[in-house]
């Protein structure tokens, strides 16, 4: 059944023995390495990231990624942003490269044998650090360790083209390697293509029902018209999410309006701590990718134009964990966010 398209490449199995240190630290980023140009050697185009002309296109295209196998049956091929990509046996031992396939893999029941973290406050998200004690590291998702991905012997490699198109090649040739388009508001459809890449259609549908009911029982109890507003704050940065984010989705599902600023189709507006009025709405929930002094988010909550905001006025403004509401990218997150919003505007 196709979650939406078809996905890449014949794998060379022989190739992984044929690689050479030498040429695997060539190719690979380097541990602990921070030269800056990590997200450079490895990203995709700019077509595809915020702003680009492709950006909003993705969940369409990425639905109709997928495979045509009964659930369960292999081989299969299975069509991604890449190509198509045949896949032997049901994978046993899974590489993901992104916090959103990481939280997807979970929640389809299989516990990856490698996994890339961010460089947030919480580098594994603490939703999801007690069930990955024992996986081992690959760097970051914008620094990938080839070289240590290649010693993990996968049999499959789970990603995304948006962080690492220029490296599949170089992973294709270890282990047959399925991307979706981007991380984001595309949660839905890339979960579902890890599931169909695994095997694992059924246990994906019984994993989205959950979510469906967790939002349902938020927009059967919300007032219509109620705004909410979602604030992150970032190095440098201060945005507005807005209806192409994790956090825009689930809003959506549970029945939200958001208010003028934040109802675009767009990942975010950036604002300046002076523009924060533009956060305006019934409820306001806000979080820092890192900490609070070095975010800027110290500031602007202790700010005159923060504390006239009518959600802070009336105790309904909440601070919440940014490893779960800003990089919870997959349906064990955005379930969890779901239950955590009906309990705070109950509250």
């Amino acid at each position: 059944m196709k979650n939406g398209l078809k996905g890449s490449g014949t794998i060379r199995a022989a190739a992984v023995g044929m690689l050479t240190a030498l040429t695997l630290t060539l190719i690979a980023c380097v541990p602990g390495k921070d030269d800056g140009h990590g997200a450079e050697k490895q990203a995709a185009s700019s077509e595809i990231a915020t702003g680009g002309k492709e950006f909003g296109s993705a969940a369409e295209k990425t639905a109709k990624f997928g495979s045509d196998a009964k659930p369960g049956e292999f081989p299969r091929d299975v069509t991604h942003a890449m190509g198509t990509t045949t896949i032997a046996s049901e994978p046993k031992r899974v590489v993901v490269l992104e916090t959103g396939e990481l939280d997807a893999v979970l929640a389809l029941g299989v516990k990856p044998v490698g996994m890339a973290t961010t460089k947030g406050a919480d580098p594994i998200p603490a939703y999801l650090a007690d069930q990955v004690e024992d996986v081992e590291t690959i760097g970051t998702t914008n620094e990938l360790n080839i070289e240590k991905i290649a010693e993990l012997k996968p049999d499959i490699i789970i990603g995304s083209q948006l962080r690492a198109e220029k490296l599949y090649p170089q992973l294709s040739e270890i282990a047959p390697t399925v991307f979706a388009i981007r991380p984001g508001s595309t949660w839905k459809e890339n979960f579902l293509l890890a599931g169909e890449a695994l095997g694992r259609e059924k246990k994906a549908e019984e994993v989205m029902d959950t979510y469906d009911r967790a939002a349902a029982d938020i927009k059967s109890e919300v007032k219509p018209g109620t705004t909410v507003s979602m604030v992150r704050f970032l190095p440098g940065k201060l945005r507005l999410y807005g209806h192409q984010s994790l956090i825009g989705t689930v809003l959506r599902d549970a029945g939200f309006q958001r208010p003028k600023s934040q109802d675009i189709d767009e990942l975010a507006a950036e604002i300046s701590p002076e523009e924060i009025d533009k956060a305006e709405a019934d409820y306001l929930f806000y979080s820092s990718y890192g900490a609070a002094n070095a975010t800027g988010e110290a500031e602007v909550v202790g700010s005159n134009g923060w504390k006239n905001l009518s959600a802070v006025q009336q105790g309904r403004a909440h601070r919440v964990d940014d490893g779960l509401w800003g990089l919870g990218l997959g349906p064990i997150g955005a379930t969890k966010i779901a239950q955590q919003l009906k309990d705070l505007i109950s509250s």
